[in-house]
């Protein structure tokens, strides 16, 4: 069958097989050449492509244990983070670490050791994981974490998959007391003032800015910053429900695919402008799903770039060049009069994985419709964040090249090391891992 990731670029032919379980998974791993697991399909890229044997994990769906004392959830790899949300919310219980969209499974949330607006205090969700069953190439399962097998563990976490199939995992819900987030906006005029502005709030929870990148000149970079705390019951307004019952928002669908003409210059930067002047700076309080979740309110928003797809392009640069970096990447964007309908800016602070995106500077999402005129743009894009000493996020990534990944990620030999251990055949193998030589 036709399989692409969240951008829909590429879009292969793959074998597609079903897990319900560990026996079924370990099956499906002896009877496949090679293979690669596969949760709901947002990555945005090749990374959960195989043509082999693409293994979707959604059957594996169950909760396995919860401690409503310490918090502590253990569940199988398929099940996605807006099942947990909404069976957990109301119980006054929050995810530790959440990526831009809930439409994601456990298992490929710690494949991507995916981050969040809060990155800056709580580090990625992998550092919150307390064990992982994963099934290897040679028909074991094994249990690791940060004190038991170390090693399958931190190659585990970030790995793309390349290590074994995530059968479950464990790890800490923390608490909460609403379903709202007290939530402070920030106009800034351009880069330099909305990365004082993360500077200035590190002592907030979340953070993260919305960046108009078609400004250009003295408001290159301008931008809407907005700051998050969980918000307490003592602090609500009284027009507001101050329960745990989650805010049931209207999701809309998109259709059918846009004609690829929609999104461009001037339709973007007319949108830009409208959005960053009519936003409201001062505080206000917003549920979660407004503020972790813009975009899953509407679905399908991938068709929005048409039938030949979208890349997203995800960097981070280390804090000392990221105000050079950035600014050069933004004025290279600018100059190209390419519009990019989502660009988010985000800081992180320190975390020294293997193959985990994640390092202390910021990060840039850009979101490009698939064409060649993108693809030459992002050549172009790659160059600075190498010049810079930076690095792309491989959940995100289809296109990028090996050379850019070895002088990104230091610890790559460790990474391939751990692999050729627990998996010496390289039988989970991707698209990606092939374009990138992994």
């Amino acid at each position: 069958m036709k399989l692409s990731g969240w951008g829909n670029y590429p879009r292969i032919d793959v074998n597609l097989l079903g897990a319900r379980g560990a026996e079924a998974a370990r099956d499906a791993i002896r009877n496949s050449s090679s293979l690669i697991a596969r949760g709901n399909g947002r990555a945005y890229g090749d990374s959960a492509l195989n043509q082999t044997a693409t293994l979707s994990m959604l059957p594996s769906d169950r909760i396995l244990a919860f401690d409503p004392a310490t918090g502590r959830l253990e569940c199988e790899a398929g099940i996605l983070l807006s099942d947990i949300i909404d069976l957990f919310v109301p119980r006054g219980w929050f995810v530790p670490v959440t990526p831009g969209t809930k439409f994601v499974t456990l298992g490929g949330m710690i494949a991507a050791d995916v981050h969040g607006k809060n990155h800056h205090g709580a580090g990625s969700f992998g550092d919150h994981v307390e064990s992982l069953r994963v099934a290897l190439a040679d028909g074991r399962t094994l249990s690791c974490g940060p004190s038991t097998d170390p090693a399958l563990f931190a190659a585990t976490r970030g790995g793309m998959g390349l290590t074994g199939v995530i059968l479950s995992a464990a790890f800490k819900l923390i608490p909460i007391e609403t379903v709202f987030i007290r939530q402070e906006t920030h106009r800034a005029s351009n880069l330099q003032e909305a990365m004082e502005r993360f500077e200035d709030s590190q002592h907030w929870t979340y953070s993260v800015a919305w960046i108009d990148c078609l400004a250009g000149g003295n408001n290159l970079g301008r931008s809407l910053v907005y700051l998050g705390e969980h918000a307490r019951r003592d602090e609500l307004p009284t027009t507001l429900n101050a329960g745990l019952n989650a805010v049931h928002r209207t999701s809309r669908r998109v259709p059918f695919n846009f004609p690829s003409f929609a999104l461009n210059r001037w339709t973007v930067g007319a949108f830009n402008e409208l959005y960053y002047r009519g936003s409201r700076p001062g505080v206000n309080f917003v549920d979660y799903d407004t503020y972790f979740y813009p975009l899953d309110s509407i679905l399908e928003w991938n068709r929005i770039y048409g039938r030949p797809g979208f890349v997203q392009y995800q960097c981070v640069l280390p804090k000392a060049a990221s105000a050079a970096g950035m600014t050069t990447l933004l004025e290279r964007i600018t100059r190209s009069g390419m519009s990019s309908f989502l660009a988010v800016l985000k800081l992180f602070g320190q975390q020294d994985g293997l193959l985990s995106f994640p390092m202390e500077g910021y990060t840039l999402a850009l979101d490009f419709p698939a064409n060649s005129a993108t693809l030459s743009l992002l050549l172009e894009l790659d160059a600075i964040v190498a010049d810079h000493g930076g690095r792309l996020y491989l959940a995100k990534d289809s296109r990028g090249g090996p050379a850019l990944l070895r002088r990104g990620y230091p610890r790559l030999s460790e990474f391939n090391a751990a692999r050729a251990k627990f998996d010496p055949r390289g039988k989970f193998s991707s698209l990606q891992s092939q374009r990138l030589g992994l």
